[in-house]
């Protein structure tokens, strides 16, 4: 499930047209404890409270077409590889300073991103948007309303 990494015009990382599954898995390994924060910080602003039925709504709408895709078990490999990134044995120092409430935030939101990529061929724009939000605090590129910069 994981590719390889492009390579952006100064050399390294991804180029910003790029948003697929594999960007994310990466994303989610290079993040700081303070990113972490941040996406924690994500997920209580955009998933939880008032938001959570709405969230909760968007989750379902994704996970539906998934299945009417018949891509459930990518999905289920997918979301394998981020529980293994974020509290599994393959878990970086990052994850384990954070785990917890926080680490568990934003590990909800990184799933939420995770599914988010995963459905957006097959949903409206709206439902990515609502299930990428909490993650976008720390990656934005995950906004489908987000242009990504000319190459030059």
């Amino acid at each position: 499930m994981v590719g390889v990494m492009g390579i952006d015009r100064d050399g390294y990382g991804y180029a910003p047209e790029e948003r697929g599954t594999a960007r994310l898995l990466d994303d989610l390994r290079t993040l700081s404890p303070g990113g972490i924060e941040r996406v924690a910080w994500g997920w209580e602003s955009h998933a939880s409270g008032e938001a959570h039925a709405r969230f909760h709504q968007a989750e379902r709408a994704a996970l539906h077409a998934l299945e009417q895709a018949e891509r459930m078990e990518e999905w289920d490999r997918l979301r394998q590889t981020v529980l293994d990134l974020t509290e599994g044995r393959s878990s970086l120092i990052s994850w384990k300073v954070e785990h917890g409430d926080v680490g568990h935030r934003a590990e909800n939101a990184a799933l939420a991103g995770a599914l988010a990529l995963l459905a957006a061929p097959a949903v409206p724009r709206e439902i990515v948007r609502v299930l990428a939000r909490p993650m976008a605090e720390a990656l934005p590129w995950l906004l489908p309303d987000v242009a990504p910069e000319p190459r030059s």
